[in-house]
């Protein structure tokens, strides 16, 4: 198999702001969905590679907006550009966003893009135990409630995307607004649950207070210096992580501000992507598995 960049070596100039032809989520209207607009019809943008240069992993991508927009670009497609550079797959995810729609709406649109893509893993050409999601900021919160509000699946469903499980099997938190209890970021929490939201949905949203055994691993990277989303709430989420023992690795930055993306312009904070692309190595899932 031909050699994988897995330093971050892509210039800026090289990352094209462009995406592919994005797919609905649900062709026929999703649920919940309030009309027929682009904002009411979440999609996945895929960057698949093709079956022969792919390491045989994939990864949905959420970007942040603090549940209002989305940044679509920097934390979106120039992410899955980056990732196909390791030989990932990446899918950018357009979900739905408050004020116009709160939970679960969010979260159902993550879930369905991890079934959509796990439905699909032998078609595309990677694996279906090797489908983790990422999320910067409010995506991150999206991304770290897919992976502690998950199912098996509904076996007996008609749609067979609806068969398949929606667990990640890694997570990748950037900058990640997790807590709704601690160190809160209150615009994610008003657009994701409104204004007066019941205590209890924001304890069962508060995701450092949900990890589990059965978590999946996760990679996380803040900056001390985030005046927006405070580093606390990777700290809060990596400390569960250790008391459920499920492995999890933390990057806390001096210096950087919020919402950096890929930090193309920042000689030290530019590094992330390279730590996160060893913790892949590490756990197997930048190496093709042997065909039979």
């Amino acid at each position: 198999m031909r050699r994988l960049a897995i330093g971050f070596v892509v210039a800026a100039g090289a990352l094209l702001a462009q995406a592919p032809k994005a797919e609905l989520l649900w062709p026929k209207g999703a649920p919940g969905a309030l009309g027929t607009a682009p904002e009411d019809q979440p999609s996945l943008a895929p960057f698949v590679l093709a079956k022969s240069s792919g390491v045989g992993t994939a990864v949905i991508v959420c970007p942040g907006g603090g549940y209002q927009h989305l940044s679509m670009d920097k934390e979106g497609y120039q992410v899955a550009q980056w990732l196909n550079t390791l030989g990932v797959s990446a899918f950018v995810l357009q979900y739905r966003l408050g004020p116009r729609y709160h939970h679960p709406n969010e979260l159902l649109d993550a879930q369905r893009a991890i079934r959509l893509v796990r439905s699909r893993a032998a078609e595309y050409g990677f694996e279906a135990d090797r489908i983790g999601i990422m999320g910067f900021s409010a995506g991150g919160h999206l991304a770290s409630t897919a992976g502690t509000h998950f199912d098996a699946g509904n076996a007996g469903a008609a749609d067979p995307i609806d068969r398949a499980g929606s667990r990640p099997d890694f997570l990748v938190l950037c900058y990640p607004v997790i807590s709704f209890t601690n160190y809160v970021h209150r615009g994610s929490m008003t657009f994701l649950l409104g204004e007066n939201p019941d205590p209890n949905l924001v304890q069962n949203l508060s995701n450092e207070l949900q990890v589990t055994a059965q978590t999946p691993p996760a990679f996380l990277f803040h900056t001390d210096a985030d005046k927006t989303v405070p580093v606390e709430n990777s700290v809060l989420f990596y400390l569960a992580m250790r008391k459920a023992a499920v492995p999890a690795e933390l990057h806390i930055y001096e210096h950087g501000n919020h919402g950096v993306g890929l930090a193309q312009n920042d000689p030290a904070l530019s590094s992330w992507p390279g730590r996160l692309a060893d913790w892949l190595r590490g756990r197997g899932l930048l190496t093709a598995k042997a065909r039979q």
